[in-house]
């Protein structure tokens, strides 16, 4: 696949990892259809990029409106042939911590939106993907999906975040073995420590002592790493059902 002919569904796509992939993707010739639920942040994206952006208002763990919204992408574009997973969120929180346990409802909604959320977009851009036309190399389409160093090495506090990472992590290869048939790829990258706007309540002084505990290289991640990933995945024919750690060698410590 070529990154030109790519028809991308970017969930998570109005900031983050997720713009970062939808930019990488426009500048190098590809269109891109974001589902986010920040609507402000999507249309200014779609305006400034373009006619090669659709947007539309999603909740991924709404089967109607994903439904809906992968509609509208093959209605503006024609077709999809690649998704990638990035919306996710990752509150903390402690099994048992000074303000009680942990709230039930909490982990659930981490669940539902991170690992619940990722298998609806794959299941029904799948069925998508089924009725494209093969390339040279019988590829019909490729998901993407975004789980976490969390899912290796979670942290005090990330209970919920690293289960449902790991689950986007394990469910990686028997869903490419299936839809191998299809000619349908699907990998996961597990980034580790990335600015993006989960660390921006931070001071820089605080993002500076994260980065100096990466080996190399001493910093954040910058999201544009995570869209080249992508734009590799894409264009090697050969990766598929694996999950790729992106992370300078990190190995996060309990706390």
């Amino acid at each position: 696949m070529k990154i030109k002919d790519c028809i991308a569904i970017v969930t998570g796509g109005a900031s983050g990892l997720g713009e970062a992939t939808v930019r990488n993707l426009i500048e190098k010739g590809a269109k891109a259809f974001i589902l986010d639920t920040n609507e402000e942040k999507g249309r200014m994206l779609k305006q400034e990029l373009g006619d090669r952006v659709g947007f539309r208002s999603t909740d991924v763990t709404n089967e109607k409106d994903v439904e809906s919204a992968l509609m509208n992408a093959i209605d503006s574009f024609g077709s999809i042939n690649m998704v990638v997973n990035c919306a996710g969120i990752a509150p903390p929180s402690k099994v048992v911590g000074r303000k009680g346990v942990h709230s039930l409802e909490r982990f659930s909604k981490v669940i539902q939106i991170n690992l619940i959320g990722t298998f609806n977009v794959i299941r029904l851009a799948a069925q998508k993907m089924q009725s494209n036309q093969e390339n040279e190399y019988g590829e019909r389409g490729l998901i993407i999906n975004t789980a976490s160093v969390a899912a290796f090495d979670g942290q005090i506090g990330q209970a919920a975040y690293s289960a449902s990472k790991a689950g986007v992590a394990g469910m990686t290869l028997p869903i490419a073995r299936e839809l191998a048939r299809d000619g349908i790829r699907v990998m996961t990258i597990a980034p580790g420590l990335f600015h993006t706007p989960m660390f921006d309540s931070l001071p820089e002084e605080a993002r500076t002592s994260l980065g100096k505990s990466v080996p190399f290289p001493q910093r954040l991640g910058y999201p544009s790493e995570y869209a080249q990933l992508v734009e590799a995945i894409i264009e090697n024919p050969m990766l598929n059902g694996e999950t790729i750690r992106l992370d300078g060698a990190i190995r996060m410590q309990p706390k």
